[in-house]
């Protein structure tokens, strides 16, 4: 499949042939294009193997089961290698001696690129630790109300009677907000954590940013976190998480990239999701009026509409994870070494384990069973967060507004990673 086509939302799934599928086009879902094509793999051929293109050869694993049974056996299919598919070199550049010399001291004195989702056991359950704390139920009780007090300030400070853009006015700021509490990171500079999240996800907002700048900006972004680390290394254990990192026994002593690869995995992971699905239910309530309705009705069926909303939005398309040993999955051979893409998007309308997945249902039985977060040792950390963000901004909605207008055409991110949006203009209607 190439990525020259123009992607339209009526493109014909079948008009090219099974073997030359390629879903990894970044096209394919900025045109909302793609659910025809997995629903074609599902039926078809649904561990499917893509043997060259821009990110190389990789297996498309598009159902439900076969997504659990990969996530779930992390000895089988390993993290460390990467979790998303990346593009390739146009051409692969011959390092001289001298530079692999200068490359290698390099990583000896700043340590490697890493973060512990992109690891295995037991480097990863050792620094997953350190953090967890900071979601655990206790403290997401203590947050609870900072989050409330900050959605109803959002909620308050909307424009009324015109159009504007919901993803920058409240997605970006409700999860910037509470990003910077998180990180006990200067409120006032918390937008810098948008734009380094975007950065690292190829986000439109830094697109006019040159390679060279965008790295100058990680820099910027390791020197300003290792000044708050400097400040907090030592001192009792807060609860925020550059405490915790500075301070824990398997992360205290983490290079300077290691700690720059965890921070921007935490701040990509408070980020990009909640706030594409902070966007995807307004959308979804648009495209299901009857839901919104029964909404209104009852503002009890929040609880359930918020695993449906990450369900139907399925803000990451896929995890990737490389094959350990030689391996059977859906009758396939996946080899040593081979690229693995788990396509959450895809198995999250999986038509033989989801009644009517297509649909947005607030009330929908068993909501929380979707794949959005992962499951076993990856699972993600800040899912219960994610949850009552949405949870409480929804609830705060209906005290507000009987309805959120979507007045124009979504206008989707250019990615084959992060699911989401870039604008969603609408006008809200107060009770």
């Amino acid at each position: 499949m190439s990525e020259l086509l123009q992607y339209t939302d009526d493109f014909d799934p079948h008009s090219i042939p099974l073997e030359e599928i390629d879903p990894a086009q970044p096209g394919l879902f900025a045109a909302d294009a793609h659910w025809g094509l997995f629903e074609r793999l599902r039926r078809e051929d649904p561990v499917h193997f893509t043997p060259d293109g821009p990110h190389g050869a990789y297996w498309s694993v598009t159902r439900y089961h076969d997504i659990f049974s990969v996530d779930t056996d992390h000895t089988t299919y390993s993290s460390a290698s990467g979790i998303a598919l990346s593009r390739r070199p146009v051409e692969q550049r011959q390092y001289t001696e001298e530079e692999r010399a200068q490359r290698r001291a390099r990583e000896e004195q700043m340590g490697p690129f890493a973060m512990f989702i992109a690891m295995d056991p037991p480097r990863h359950d050792e620094q997953r630790a350190t953090v967890s704390p900071v979601v655990a139920p206790p403290n997401l009780k203590k947050l609870e109300a900072t989050i409330r007090e900050r959605a109803g300030n959002i909620l308050d400070a909307l424009p009324r009677d015109e159009t504007f853009n919901w993803v920058d006015h409240v997605s970006v700021e409700l999860t910037t907000q509470m990003l910077a509490t998180l990180f006990d990171f200067p409120f006032e500079e918390r937008r810098k954590l948008t734009m380094w999240s975007d950065i690292v996800t190829n986000g439109e907002s830094v697109a006019h940013l040159s390679g060279d700048e965008r790295r100058m900006e990680l820099m910027n972004c390791l020197g300003q976190f290792t000044e708050l680390w400097n400040a907090k290394a030592g001192k009792p254990v807060q609860s925020d998480l550059i405490s915790m990192l500075a301070n824990g026994e398997s992360t205290k002593d983490l290079k300077p990239f290691e700690f720059l690869g965890n921070l921007i995995l935490l701040i990509v992971g408070g980020n990009d999701t909640t706030r594409n699905s902070i966007s995807g239910g307004v959308l979804a309530l648009n495209q299901f009026p009857d839901q919104y309705q029964k909404l209104n009705a009852n503002p009890g069926h929040v609880t359930t509409m918020v695993p449906e909303i990450i369900r139907w939005q399925t803000p990451l398309t896929h995890m990737r994870r490389t094959a350990t040993r030689d391996a059977e999955l859906g009758g396939k051979t996946i080899h040593e070494g081979d690229q693995v893409a788990m396509w959450y998007v895809s198995g999250n309308r999986d038509e033989e384990v989801i009644d009517r997945p297509n649909d947005f249902i607030i009330d929908r039985p068993r909501a929380r069973e979707h794949l959005s977060f992962g499951f076993g040792i990856h699972r993600c950390m800040g899912n219960r967060l994610a949850e009552m963000q949405l949870r409480v901004l929804w609830e705060e909605i209906l005290k507000r507004f009987s309805h959120i207008e979507v007045v124009g055409e979504p206008r989707r991110t250019h990615s084959t990673f992060i699911k989401g949006y870039v604008e969603l203009p609408v006008q809200v209607h107060s009770r």
